[in-house]
């Protein structure tokens, strides 16, 4: 235990309610009693039909992960609590002849797949299953809520491996030559609660326990415990949830949907997650308990079909739906339970959803009233639309459709089969795309998911584990594909005669549900040919999700304070950012533009022994830099671009040091001397370096080769006045890379106004070129205040900032050991994909200040990477940068992720 407590904690332990009563909350105390919790206490607010209970805060767990130990409070409050609900049941926890039996599920505060399994059943023992079938008139439904629970209780509580459970149960229905467990009858399960309580006493080392508040506080414990098991940890690594939030635990009286035909279970959403249309949406099994529904065990009906079955409970439901849907103002996912004809609610949650839904549901509410279209803005993310901009499959490609499932989450993923979790995350690892496919998954599954392209699973709906989790992560997914018989101990996969192995290249598309062998060709999607203007959203059969993707985007641009930029290196990259929606270009990389046939030109400048060889270098590439930049500014007219001056490491524009020395050796020992092989041998020598991204680079090259710099400006400066006066409007700025200091930019300075001068003179015009720099090294950020004293600009450099403040060469690090450090939970995300505000966040915010302190309208921007990731460009937002960059395909994202960064920001001021 620690000695070092969490003062907070501690202060928690002493005389702070631990345990709310369902009637006691509300939808606002997630942090205190966890989204299903809060939302319990709100169905039971609104006066629907929600079973009595209570819920034991996440402050309680915080206790325990802290001290090891349970607040010394909260027995005493759970037994209060129980005595309350006890007598408002009339019978009490397990009693003999009429047994109160309660389930114990966890609830963090964001809603977390497989983090805890429910243990239903609770107060069962060898005795009060004998009361328990005396007052429901049925002997086989107590013994199956027995098993039910020792199978539960051994695998989540007890740690027993889950498929031995299974495995005993699959052999019972074997010996009874049944294939689905309602065929058992009470003898049946009564033998099976006598193996499976020898299971657990093999496995767990103890008998089951058979005191039923022994059971409870077991069960308490375990969801604590959960917090920080591996999968929780994954799942919050991988959704970014913060590690020390803690979970709340709910305990509630049961109800029983495995009563007989009357009697089931379901879950419904009040729109449809995959596609965001209105409708009856759901699952619904018969003469089933909580957990089937998810667990696929056996494949549901649609929840259109309860308005065959019960049609008092359907119209019902269909009624609770509207008044959660109107309450909650959003999409909600419930999950029920019907006990002889008795409707009861068991959770409430706004449901996950596809990204295409996100954007439907947004636009639909905001038309119907119930949300502004601030609040739309929220509903969706940069992340969602990245991934409607993924291309699709080619409905005219030639396709061999394997069999048919149900769309759970759309996309197109293609993939080689494999048939467990640890093979998809060592294929993956590989570089391989797989495609994960399961009879049904389970949360232990989860690594796998993360791994695969897509999943694909014989059993479960739209309401499974792996349709939940997979619409969560953003992965496409297709569940219940009956035909499909899944074999995951011979690895393979058997369909009317077809046999697909491991290994074999499947594709699945999770808009459809439809599974094809082989690689099917996949084409743009609609929203990007939206974006490149190929499709208007104003036509009248424009598709609906452009419509609703165009809509959210007119918000945004309507709301952000930011303007976002592309990194792009020539004009068919700049106009493709500009169909994009780019408002200018604050990073062209003219290193870009010296590969290829180039190559040698540089070589030949390098090689310069002479000032008449570099000038005459020089004077060859003059010329072809010029016409670059003049097609980009003609692309760019009437908006910025900032050319980035040569910021190459020196050893990508010579030969590898090991390839020339034996071409060179070559060479001689044929007695075949190649006068330029040797001269650039002994360049590559002289110049070598162990580590070339922190050498001979940016500014300092332009200081060590005379003219280099000069040459650009000079094209920068000619291709300007060519465009001048071809009536354009360029509008050119000149960014001096890698400074560390100050004077190393009023050098270059000095030198680039003296050819901007002569090239305005020249030419009779006024350019008005800016001069800035790249903030990109921890002592430019540091000195920012001196440096903005010789810079009319700035443009933060997030990726070499990263890289020098962190120490990581990013090409080496990535493949060698970020694995570990986000597996060990060391990073939550790679500060390389969304900027580490505590670090380089940090000098970023410093640099702001201290340039807008000596030059108030200095221009502040970002060209790394982080200017298109939808974290960081709220951290730009919140410092206050002028603008963000990002490659073309981004801007979108960037876009509206700054309208959201700006409507949140507006949204805490008015509070």
């Amino acid at each position: 235990m620690s000695e070092n407590k969490d003062p907070h904690v501690a202060q928690v332990a002493q005389g702070v309610k631990f345990v709310y009563d369902f009637t006691e909350g509300n939808k606002d105390l997630k942090d205190l009693l966890g989204g299903k919790g809060a939302n319990l206490a709100e169905m039971t607010n609104l006066g629907l039909p929600v079973p009595p209970g209570f819920t034991i805060t996440t402050e309680a767990c915080k206790v325990y992960l802290d001290s090891g130990e349970e607040p010394a409070a909260l027995r005493d409050e759970v037994s209060a609590h129980l005595d309350a609900l006890e007598q408002k049941m009339g019978k009490r926890l397990g009693q003999a002849d009429d047994p109160l039996l309660v389930s114990v599920r966890s609830g963090a505060k964001f809603s977390m797949p497989g983090m805890m399994d429910t243990v239903l059943n609770i107060g069962l023992s060898d005795k009060s299953v004998q009361g328990l079938a005396k007052q429901a008139g049925d002997d086989r439904f107590a013994w199956d809520s027995y098993r039910r629970l020792i199978q539960m209780f051994g695998k989540t509580v007890l740690g027993v491996d889950g498929d031995l459970f299974e495995d005993a149960l699959e052999a019972a229905k074997a010996a009874k030559k049944v294939t689905v467990d309602t065929d058992l009858e009470a003898g049946d399960l009564k033998k099976l609660v006598t193996k499976f309580k020898k299971i657990v006493k093999a496995e767990a080392g103890r008998e089951f326990p058979q005191d039923p508040r022994e059971q409870m506080d077991l069960a308490i414990k375990a969801v604590f415990d959960s917090w920080n098991g591996d999968r929780a940890k994954l799942y919050r690594r991988q959704e970014r949830i913060p590690h020390d939030l803690g979970t709340a635990v709910n305990v509630c009286s049961m109800v029983f949907g495995n009563l007989g035909p009357d009697s089931g279970t379901g879950v419904a959403f009040t729109r449809d997650p995959a596609s965001g249309h209105q409708g009856v949406y759901g699952d619904y099994l018969q003469n089933a308990q909580g957990e089937d529904v998810v667990a696929g065990i056996r494949n549901t009906v649609p929840l259109a079909e309860l308005e065959r079955i019960d049609k008092k409970s359907y119209d019902q439901l269909m009624r609770i739906m509207e008044t959660l849907e109107t309450h909650y103002k959003d999409l909600c996912d419930i999950e029920f339970t019907i006990e002889r004809g008795q409707l009861w609610m068991l959770q409430t949650r706004v449901g996950k959803r596809t990204a295409g839904a996100a954007f439907r549901i947004a636009t639909q509410l905001v038309d119907q009233g119930l949300i502004t279209e601030a609040e739309a803005l929220q509903r969706v993310t940069g992340a969602q639309l990245a991934q409607l901009m993924f291309p699709r499959f080619d409905e005219d490609a030639k396709v061999e459709q394997l069999g048919r499932g149900i769309a759970a989450s759309p996309g197109a993923a293609v993939g080689k089969a494999v048939f467990d979790s640890y093979t998809a995350i060592k294929w993956s690892r590989s570089g391989e795309k797989v495609i994960l496919i399961r009879r049904e998954t389970n949360p232990d599954d989860l690594d796998g998911m993360i791994a695969a392209e897509g999943i694909l699973t014989s059993r479960g709906g739209k309401t499974s584990h792996a349709a939940v989790v997979a619409r969560g992560m953003g992965k496409t997914c297709v569940c219940g594909a009956e035909d499909l018989e899944v074999d995951t101990k011979r690895r393979r996969l058997t369909v009317n005669g077809t046999v697909v192995e491991e290994g074999d290249v499947v594709s699945i598309d999770g808009s459809t549900g439809k599974v094809y062998l082989g690689e099917v060709p996949v084409v743009p999607s609609p929203v990007v040919e939206y974006f490149e203007g190929r499709m208007h959203a104003g036509a009248d059969d424009a598709d609906e999700l452009v419509q609703a993707v165009h809509r959210i985007m007119a918000f945004a641009d309507g709301k952000r304070r930011l303007r976002v930029r592309a990194n792009a290196d020539n004009a068919e990259d700049a106009l493709r950012a500009r169909r994009f929606g780019a408002q200018g270009i604050g990073l062209c990389r003219t290193e870009h533009m010296f590969l290829g046939e180039r190559r040698e030109m540089v070589e030949k400048l390098i090689l310069a022994d002479t000032d008449a060889e570099r000038e005459d270098a020089l004077k060859e590439l003059l010329p072809l830099q010029k016409a670059d930049f003049v097609e980009l500014f003609e692309a760019m007219d009437g908006l910025p671009v900032t050319v980035r001056l040569l910021d190459p490491p020196l050893h990508e524009f010579l030969p590898d040091i090991t390839e020339l020395s034996v071409r060179v050796a070559l060479a001689e020992s044929r007695k075949d001397h190649n006068e330029n092989d040797l001269r650039l041998l002994q360049a590559v020598h002289r110049l070598h370096e162990q580590n070339p991204m922190l050498g001979l680079r940016g500014v300092r090259l332009g200081l060590v080769i005379p003219g280099l710099f000069t040459m650009q400006v000079r094209a920068i400066a000619e291709a300007a006045a060519e465009r001048r006066g071809a009536k354009g409007d360029p509008r050119a700025e000149i960014m001096i890379p890698l400074v560390g200091t100050v004077q190393e930019l009023e050098i270059v300075r000095e030198e680039a106004d003296q050819v901007i001068a002569e090239v305005e003179a020249a030419t009779g015009t006024d350019l008005k070129l800016a001069i800035g720099t790249m903030i990109e090294l921890p002592r430019a950020a540091v000195t920012a205040g001196q440096i903005a004293e010789a810079a009319e600009f700035f443009s933060f450099g997030t990726n070499d900032l990263t890289q020098t403040v962190w120490g990581f060469s990013r090409d080496d690090v990535e493949a060698s050991f970020f694995t570990a450090y986000l597996e060990k939970g060391i990073f939550g995300v790679s500060p390389f994909e969304t900027i580490d505000r505590d670090g380089v966040g940090a000098l970023v915010r410093g640099a702001v200040e201290a340039g807008r302190a000596t030059r108030p309208g200095i221009k502040l921007g970002v060209c790394g990477e982080h200017g298109g990731d939808p974290e960081s460009v709220h951290f730009f937002h919140e410092v206050g940068l002028d603008y963000v960059s990002c490659s073309p395909f981004r801007i979108p994202v960037a876009r509206l992720e700054a309208g959201r960064a700006a409507s949140q920001a507006q949204g805490s001021d008015h509070r």
